[in-house]
């Protein structure tokens, strides 16, 4: 069994603030990479994502002249209509 000693705290604590100040250092390097990439990314599948929607519309369009659809299927929130109460007509007496 191994006892603690100072020295080998002084050691520790050395590499830790060590290991803080160089994640700082890298992190100040990569991140605004890291973070460039990502929102690239996301525009690339946003654009991507306006396209699809695009074609599904046109051919929606070109295929029925005569006919409106309306498509439900993918409505996550239907309308709710809600009976808020009676209305009552008050008069001012004097």
């Amino acid at each position: 069994m191994q006892t603690a000693s100072f020295s080998g705290f002084i050691e520790m604590v050395f590499f830790m603030i060590a290991f803080y100040y160089i994640f700082k250092f890298l992190a100040r390097l990569f991140l605004p990479l890291l973070v460039k990439k990502v929102v690239e990314k996301a525009g690339q599948n946003f654009q991507q994502q306006q396209q699809q929607y695009n074609q599904q519309t046109a051919w929606r369009r070109t295929s029925n002249n005569d006919e409106i659809i309306i498509d439900t299927a993918n409505s996550k929130n239907p309308r709710e209509t809600k009976k808020v109460g009676d209305y009552v007509d008050y008069e001012e007496i004097e």
